[in-house]
């Protein structure tokens, strides 16, 4: 792909005008989207108009939107579509019994990258969405799945300088290399306040047809009175139903056996 004067790439600059749009800003006008992605406005009129040629962008009056089109791209050969139909069914299962928010999310560099939600109608603050990211240490997903992954992925977590956005957030590494080990000993993880003050994260491991943690299941739960072990045993129960649908035969591989 040609490069920009400044040594950018076309599909670097594609995926910049493509992450400007968010939950907070699904439509954009082209200027409001040139500042958001950081391009010169004729670079980005340039791109948007091959975007709508190629049904990439829609566009709704003077207002831009991501393309049904790329939508439909990516459900294609995306890896989490089999996951998420999977995991579905179980979801709801748990969202009727808990009666709050639950979400399934995986790894994906330094964050939680939300690939399903099922929202509820009470009162309880929550943050994550569909292809939504949270950061690892301070959810409940994100610590149960670094505590289930291999040594080198927990090294360089421990090693990395992780921001504290409540007073409850738990940024020191020794103390998060304990709660990684506690977390793989019981095999689950509830995180208080850690992002929102007002909620609290309990989240499980989901297992491949290999015995590895893909995915976290979850709920979010008021922090004050919030069923702890109810969304446990309902998270597990469901958890269970997801992996033996993806071909788990309940080995668990020897990494997620051995102490931090």
């Amino acid at each position: 792909m040609a490069n920009s004067p400044s040594g950018e790439s076309m599909v670097h600059r594609i995926v910049r005008v493509v992450e400007a749009f968010d939950g907070e800003h699904s439509t954009l006008s082209a200027a409001e989207l040139a500042r958001r992605a950081g391009l010169p406005s004729t670079t980005t009129y340039r791109l948007v108009d091959e975007l709508l040629a190629e049904s990439l962008l829609d566009r709704e009056g003077a207002k831009l939107r991501i393309g049904t089109r790329l939508w439909e791209l990516v459900s294609r050969g995306s890896k989490v579509l089999g996951l998420r139909e999977a995991a579905l069914p179980f979801m709801e299962d748990v969202q009727s019994v808990v009666g709050h928010h639950t979400a399934l999310g995986i790894l994906d560099q330094q964050d939680v990258l939300y690939i399903e939600r099922i929202g509820s109608n009470t009162s309880t603050i929550n943050i994550t969405r569909v292809a939504g990211r949270l950061p690892i240490h301070a959810t409940s997903s994100g610590l149960l799945l670094v505590a289930f992954g291999a040594a080198e992925q927990q090294n360089t977590f421990l090693a990395r300088r992780h921001p504290r956005l409540t007073d409850a957030t738990i940024t020191d590494p020794d103390e998060l290399r304990r709660l990684l080990a506690e977390i793989r000993r019981t095999g689950y993880c509830v995180q208080l306040g850690t992002i929102v003050p007002e909620s609290a994260g309990v989240a499980v491991p989901v297992f491949n047809a290999h015995g590895a943690a893909i995915a976290a299941l979850s709920v979010v739960i008021p922090r004050e009175g919030g069923p702890v072990q109810k969304s446990i045993t309902a998270l597990q129960t469901a958890a269970r139903g997801i992996s033996r649908s993806l071909g788990w035969d309940g080995t668990l591989r020897d990494a997620i056996r051995r102490s931090l």
